[in-house]
């Protein structure tokens, strides 16, 4: 009669592995490549053109701008923003260049930045605040000079 004993190995752990490589293939990568470095954290003002751009565009409502914003620059805005000006039949309206000059003593900043709209390139100009909690917030936009026709209708 044939007997049978089954034995117990001690499982040795599998090379690990790229997730989706086959097994005992090394990750990609060799040994001159560079580690990757954080993405930079882009300034304020960019970060702010592309908030306003979005909002302005249709893509977000006003309301994602309330905690974002100080002064008379949220109704400036909810002024703005339901005639969609920056919104084009062609592909997502573009943030071409976003350049700042900050004051003296660096707690406010005035922006203006070019957006390409389809075929046209509009002009939006805001002014950013320092708060006391070191956060930058919105206080006044224009669009083409929209926004002081849409202060005084």
């Amino acid at each position: 009669m044939n007997s049978y004993t089954a034995t117990t190995r001690p499982r040795t752990p599998l090379p690990r592995t790229a997730p989706g490589g086959p097994a005992g293939t090394r990750p990609r990568g060799g040994a001159g490549t560079h580690p990757r470095t954080p993405p930079r954290a882009r300034p304020p003002h960019t970060v702010f053109a592309e908030r306003l751009l979005a909002v302005l565009s249709g893509e977000r409502p006003v309301h994602w701008m309330l905690g974002h914003t100080v002064g008379e620059a949220y109704e400036q805005l909810v002024r703005l923003a339901p005639a969609t000006p920056l919104r084009s039949l062609g592909p997502r309206p573009v943030l071409r260049r976003c350049s700042v000059q900050l004051d003296p003593h660096r707690t406010t900043m005035e922006a203006f930045a070019s957006i390409a709209t389809g075929r046209r390139v509009r002009a939006m100009a805001f002014r950013l605040e320092l708060g006391a909690d070191q956060r930058w917030r919105c206080a006044a936009v224009e669009l083409d000079g929209l926004g002081v026709a849409a202060r005084h209708p």
